[in-house]
């Protein structure tokens, strides 16, 4: 059984590792070819886990063809605004049709605003199955085999079960889940309320502020997800509010550390121009904006950050709004 990881990043990189020490022959592709190269020679993803050596069953190109073709699994971990261009490239090479295809990405598409899932039902409609992989998981905690949990969600349960089974092992433990929703939405908006959680930390707020943060952001995630048909007990497991305090107060989050440059008066354009990883809350932010406003869901700490990343906003200014808001039950 043939088993691929689409993009070589950190998180990519982690769950092939995964995935090898489990006993599985790993394809991990890596956009560039001479990256790919260099990786599969020094057996070291230098660019993001340079204490990482690569298991021996990890074999890394830089040809999307080698990676898609014959695969059992198809593991996606490119950034959500290059997902649907690769999605059709691979579907250049295979339709899919005998392949379990997992979206690791915790993000929506730029243009289209859909979630990562969508994407790949509408250029693989004949796959074998579609899931998504959601959950307190920062890379390089795992790539040092620290104990983590995730959820797999999938609405074929059988598959689900079956992807539960490629990846658990002593220190990486899947649960399972249809709520395949709710699972993608709390990752893309969770590192929406990490960025805010950074920003708290870099002004050198306390555990109050994190948990306070923590538990009202998690009410605006619950509310939005109810109104797209999520499963309300999905934001009280693993998917949301372990992803939330695991992101909102590790330094190791690059959401978090955004929101920590943020508050240090740095612009959004000096955070993502400094680093070659993608924060994907701050491409998320206007998406769940539009959704609640589409969906008249309440979600004052996103209209803050909102007005914070692209408006130009102080952030003491956005906390002393939301401290100020007109008194309500909880």
């Amino acid at each position: 059984m043939k088993l691929s990881v689409i993009g070589a990043g950190s998180w990519g990189t982690v769950l092939a590792q995964i995935l090898a020490d489990n006993g599985h022959a790993v394809t991990l592709w890596a956009r560039n070819p001479d990256k790919a190269a260099r990786i599969q020679e020094s057996r070291c993803n230098a660019d993001y886990l340079p204490d990482l050596k690569l298991h021996p069953a990890i074999t890394v190109t830089g040809s999307l063809e080698e990676a898609a073709k014959d695969a059992a699994v198809l593991v996606f971990v490119v950034p959500s605004k290059g997902m649907a261009t690769v999605a059709r490239q691979v579907a250049g090479f295979t339709d899919c049709r005998d392949t379990v295809l997992l979206t690791c990405t915790k993000g929506f598409d730029l243009s289209t605003h859909k979630l990562m899932t969508d994407i790949l039902e509408e250029t693989f409609p004949h796959a074998r199955a579609i899931a998504a992989l959601s959950g307190p998981n920062l890379a390089k905690e795992i790539a040092q085999k620290q104990p983590a949990a995730t959820v797999i969600a999938c609405r074929e349960m059988k598959e689900a079960k079956f992807l539960q089974k490629c990846f658990m092992n002593g220190y990486f433990r899947p649960y399972t889940s249809t709520d395949v929703i709710g699972v993608e939405l709390c990752g893309c908006v969770k590192n929406c309320i990490a960025l805010v959680g950074g920003m708290l930390s870099g002004l050198g707020y306390g555990e109050n502020a994190q948990a306070g943060l923590i538990t009202r952001g998690l009410a605006e995630l619950t509310r939005l997800g109810m109104k797209l048909g999520a499963h309300r007990a999905t934001f009280f497991g693993l998917a949301g509010v372990g992803d939330l305090i695991a992101t909102c107060t590790s330094p190791l989050s690059r959401n978090h550390s955004a929101g920590v440059a943020l508050a240090q008066g740095k612009t959004v354009e000096e955070i993502t121009g400094s680093t070659h990883m993608v924060i994907e809350g701050i491409n998320a932010t206007p998406v769940v904006r539009e959704l609640a406003r589409a969906h008249q869901v309440e979600m004052p700490i996103i209209e803050q950050l909102y007005q914070v990343l692209f408006a130009q906003k102080k952030v003491t200014d956005a906390i002393r709004d939301l401290m100020k808001r007109t008194a309500k039950k909880e």
